[in-house]
């Protein structure tokens, strides 16, 4: 019973977070065209999705992973410190790095595509 209990939460959290994001938007872009506002604004020329760079993302996340995990471990070894503090620590901040660069880079590679 419990299972079943958890999933009609779930979809309905997904279901009323669509439900809200889609009559929200529609009475939005009523609202503009009742202003007059062109139709060009519906347009929106927002960065595609692109694979290359999802992939890029998650490499450097796991890089990044992987580089905390050594450098907790090491530095558990080096400092005589407990893993339980030093391995979490550093597998977030290492992954957080990855994540800044993968940020960086994506946005250097779109600077260059324009």
């Amino acid at each position: 019973m419990e299972p079943l209990i958890v999933f009609l939460a779930l979809f309905g959290t997904v279901f009323g977070i669509a439900y809200v994001f889609l009559t929200t938007r529609n009475k939005e872009r009523l609202a503009l065209i009742e202003k007059g506002v062109e139709a060009k604004l519906f347009n929106s020329k927002g960065s595609k999705f692109s694979i290359a760079k999802f992939i890029l993302n998650i490499a450097l996340l796991f890089m990044g992973i992987g580089a905390g995990i050594f450098c907790g471990d090491l530095l558990s070894a080096a400092l005589d410190m407990k893993e339980e503090v030093t391995i979490p620590s550093m597998l977030f901040i290492f992954g957080g790095l990855g994540l800044v660069a993968g940020f960086f880079i994506t946005r250097r590679i779109e600077s260059n595509d324009e």
